[in-house]
């Protein structure tokens, strides 16, 4: 059974890794889908064709998800394009990891425009047409470091923490015209940039985690799917944590 049949997702940041999962996962199941990235490269015209495999329709678009006024015109060409908007998961995400000492202004500001600002500037543009519509799915991609922090990372913890405040006012602003707004926690999830860490960096994270594993993209985009179906109608302002027991 596809679960979202007819409708239409926008996916931020998904010409790999968790976000090309999701939006892979999300075709499977009969959504048609306009993913962006910072620009349209051979990964994210890969990405368009295997989409189009599913037999849906789909369409990359060039977006520093960071600039308001370029992310407005993307989801307003989005929606002319594609006719409605009733999912959106921003997964646009970066880090510069450093200890706080050593962090630059321009470090912290670029964590913090990406992976927050980001979210604000999808979320309002997507908003108006689903507030019309009565309906819609918003998804955001925080991290276990949001909710627990972690050394080294204070930008990028954050940035995901604010994601969270940010996910349960929006799903109290406009849970009365039919919308959701849902988070998700990652944990440790083998990615490209994951798959760059020695066996024993990986081993003593994969020690941490009591499911003695780290997640896989697919993980991810299993618990997006759930969100952004029916099958979690009753499912609002929720923070899910994606993350073998890693944080409880």
């Amino acid at each position: 059974m596809k679960l979202l049949d007819g409708k239409t997702a926008i996916v931020t940041g998904a010409a790999r890794g968790i976000g090309k999962a999701i939006a892979l996962k999300l075709a499977e199941h009969g959504a048609n889908i306009a993913f962006t990235d910072l620009e349209i490269n051979d990964a994210a015209k890969e990405v368009e064709k295997e989409l189009h495999n599913f037999g849906v329709k789909a369409k990359a678009y060039a977006s520093d998800a960071g600039k308001y006024e370029e992310t407005q015109d993307v989801v307003d060409e989005i929606q002319k394009e594609f006719g409605s908007i009733d999912i959106l998961v921003n997964n646009a995400g970066i880090t510069q990891d450093t200890l706080l000492m050593r962090m630059t202004e321009q470090q912290w500001d670029s964590v913090l425009n990406i992976n927050l600002k980001s979210v604000f500037n999808y979320t309002k543009a997507a908003q108006k047409f689903m507030l019309k519509q009565r309906s819609g799915s918003i998804i955001n991609m925080s991290s276990v470091v949001g909710v627990g922090g972690n050394a080294g990372q204070s930008n990028y913890s954050a940035s995901k923490a604010g994601i969270i405040g940010f996910t349960k006012s929006i799903a109290k602003e406009v849970g009365s015209r039919g919308i959701r707004c849902n988070a998700i926690a990652p944990g440790f999830i083998i990615t490209e940039m994951t798959a760059k860490l020695n066996d024993d960096v990986r081993k003593a994270w994969e020690q941490q985690i009591p499911l003695r594993r780290g997640g896989t993209p697919e993980d991810v985009a299993n618990t997006t799917l759930f969100l952004a179906s029916g099958l979690s109608s009753y499912v609002s302002g929720q923070v899910i944590n994606v993350c073998g027991a890693m944080q409880t």
